[in-house]
């Protein structure tokens, strides 16, 4: 089901009934039964996958870059993206904006400097750990983030494009609306 959350559907009784944080993605598992917060998402899709390693220091690296996505990634990367693409570049959210700027761009350079060693996040294959972080990062430009300076980040991205099944996020908010 498509929710619009800049028409604030995401705020109705209805919605905030099944999540009272209100707040997208939302997972219905089965009729009555929902599961909120992408990464939880992603963990409870992956399990008994590839995506989800099965060695234990391997499974908590990946909830490490989980962690590591939603505490220094997306509120600076994503935020600064819901900016300028859905608030516009207007005078009253430019000072808003460039608090994200500096933080995003450390965010960056972790990656950066993770990636530089390695192909993906955890135990040389791809993981959840990747997709949690590919999600804002592959439009970071959309928030004012130029990726030109991380050549490491741009190399991880190419090759999450090229794994089977891949979505950008525009193609998997188009397939969500269907």
């Amino acid at each position: 089901m498509h929710v619009d959350i800049l028409q604030t559907q995401n705020r109705t009784s209805a919605f905030l009934a099944r999540n009272p944080n209100g707040k997208i993605p939302l997972l219905e598992i089965e009729p009555g039964t929902y599961l909120p917060e992408s990464n939880a998402i992603l963990h409870y899709l992956a399990e008994g996958t590839p995506l989800l390693p099965s060695a234990r220091l391997e499974r908590a690296q990946v909830l490490q870059w989980l962690f590591f996505e939603q505490y220094s990634h997306e509120p600076y990367i994503a935020v600064a993206r819901y900016i300028v693409r859905y608030l516009g570049r207007r005078e009253e959210q430019e000072a808003r904006l460039q608090e994200k700027m500096a933080p995003g761009h450390a965010a960056l350079r972790v990656m950066e400097q993770h990636l530089s060693q390695r192909a993906f996040f955890v135990a040389e294959r791809y993981s959840i750990a990747d997709i949690g972080l590919y999600a804002y990062t592959h439009v970071a430009h959309e928030g004012g983030f130029d990726l030109a300076q991380y050549p490491a980040v741009r190399a991880w991205l190419g090759r999450v494009k090229a794994q089977p099944g891949h979505l950008s996020m525009s193609e998997a908010a188009g397939a969500a609306a269907l």
